[in-house]
């Protein structure tokens, strides 16, 4: 094993432990609000994405992938009491869409359709996150979301199999939560502007 790829796996992997600090900061007073259905998704699928990247041999690079989704499920159950209660009917439909997808991904001979499969339900799973994220901008913490950006973004140069079943899912993660992050400010900044604030 390459020491440097040790010593990104770890960079990732503190990052990732340290992005949920204000993010659980938030929630327990109230200010974050998770979307339950998202990170019911968010468990499982890095769940299984953690599982092929340790069985494709992906050494450090899995350590922040396998840790976030133990953090996801911690989450998720804290969002079926702190979170939000009302869902929107397009929130069950993305939901049930996500569940199809994983439903496919097991049925997926090929390897990297199997990937596309599981890319396509964590991001359809992000839907009404980004759904409550935009109408209320001021309901999560965009910094957790970054920096975990950040972590996967490390942890792609951590991997010691660079197949696309252990990168690929890394690097959606990276482009969903970077994406998320930036509608999360520029709308708290149009909010604000209107509100005259």
């Amino acid at each position: 094993m390459v020491y440097y790829k040790i010593v990104l796996g770890i960079v990732a992997l503190v990052i990732a432990l340290v992005s949920y600090i204000p993010y659980f900061r938030d929630l327990f007073a109230g200010r974050t609000k998770p979307h339950a259905f998202s990170w019911l998704v968010w468990t499982v699928i890095p769940s299984i994405a953690f599982g092929v990247q340790v069985a494709e041999k992906g050494g450090p690079g899995t350590w922040a992938t396998g840790v976030i989704a133990l953090i996801c499920f911690i989450v998720f159950l804290l969002a079926l009491f702190k979170g939000k209660r009302h869902f929107h009917h397009t929130d069950w439909i993305c939901l049930i869409v996500a569940l199809i997808a994983l439903a496919l991904w097991q049925l997926a001979e090929n390897p990297a359709a199997a990937v596309v499969l599981i890319i396509l339900a964590d991001a359809i799973g992000y839907m009404p996150t980004f759904r409550k994220g935009y109408l209320h901008p001021f309901e999560d913490t965009p910094i957790t979301y970054g920096l975990n950006g950040l972590s996967f973004f490390i942890s792609i140069f951590a991997l010691e199999n660079l197949a696309i079943t252990t990168w690929l899912y890394p690097a959606s993660l990276v482009v969903t939560n970077s994406a998320f992050t930036i509608m999360m400010y520029v709308r708290r900044w149009q909010v604000r502007k209107h509100h005259g604030k």
